[in-house]
């Protein structure tokens, strides 16, 4: 697998090695060992699945602490605009994020680290979206920044009058009415 470092520290774009030949493709989807020594040591313990159709917008959705969450996504079918958000007060990448295009043909991976929010845009007719995630989902710590914030400045590649979003991510705040549980100097990965 290769690591692509993106412009925020610990956010990191995930290519596997793909062999094709006559009969389709083949390739490791994740590896413990290729992950902890190439991204960070990590131990997932939780997988969700998501399908969804075009136009549909998920998130931008994080856990609270104690039970704050990493991620590890990809598309399995279809297209999706993927978006990592840094909402660690005192960051000097406070409020930028990464988008990366993840799709059943580039086979690419994402990793969200703890103290960003994340969501995505279906650009497909129909996407499955699968998430590894390092602890446990706790409906009571669930949070979220607006999706539509126009301050973060993401072009979804949607047009808001295709968007489709849940009521729960139609209520989240703007980023700046948003008190941030996340502090930059706080190691979210210390037990």
């Amino acid at each position: 697998m290769e690591v692509i470092k993106t412009d925020i520290e610990g956010v990191v774009i995930i290519e596997p090695s793909i062999f094709k030949d006559s009969r389709g493709y083949f390739f490791e989807s994740y590896s413990k060992r290729e992950f902890d020594k190439k991204v960070r040591p990590i131990n997932f313990v939780q997988d969700n699945e998501s399908c969804s159709t075009r136009g549909v917008m998920r998130g931008l959705h994080f856990q609270r602490p104690p039970f704050t969450q990493s991620k590890l996504v990809r598309c399995v079918k279809g297209a999706v605009l993927d978006v990592a958000v840094d909402i660690r007060k005192g960051s000097p990448t406070f409020g930028r994020y990464v988008a990366v295009e993840l799709t059943e043909d580039n086979h690419r991976q994402f990793f969200v680290p703890r103290g960003f929010a994340h969501g995505f845009a279906v650009l497909s007719d129909l996407a499955v979206f699968q998430y590894k995630c390092d602890n446990y989902y706790h409906p009571e710590a669930d949070g979220g920044i607006s999706i539509q914030d126009l301050s973060l400045g993401i072009d979804w590649h949607i047009a808001p009058s295709q968007a489709i979003l849940s009521e729960k991510d139609l209520r989240h705040p703007l980023l700046k009415d948003f008190d941030t549980p996340f502090d930059y100097n706080i190691d979210l990965y210390a037990e």
